[in-house]
C-alpha cells in the first residue's frame, strides 16, 4: 500500500474513506494524533530547531521501517 497525503480542498468526511486521498478516516485520525504528539514533545522540549527534529524523526522512521522488512 502506498501512503497518500491529504489533498487540500478535496478531503471528505462521509463514508469510511476520504475521497481526496483515499485513506480511511481512522488512518487519518491516527496520523493526526501521532503528529500532534510529536508537536507537543518538540514544544515541551523547547526545540528551536524544529525542522532538524522533524528531519531526524523522518529519517528514523524510514530506517526502522526498512530494517523491519
Amino acid at each position: 500500500m502506498q501512503f497518500r497525503p491529504c489533498v487540500p480542498d478535496h478531503c471528505t468526511k462521509e463514508g469510511t474513506h476520504c475521497e481526496g486521498c483515499g485513506r480511511s478516516h481512522e488512518e487519518i485520525a491516527e496520523t493526526k494524533q501521532m503528529i500532534m504528539a510529536l508537536v507537543g514533545f518538540a514544544q515541551r522540549q523547547g526545540y528551536d530547531n524544529v525542522d532538524e527534529f522533524s528531519e531526524f524523526v523522518a529519517r528514523s522512521v524510514s530506517a526502522k521501517c526498512k530494517a523491519a522488512m
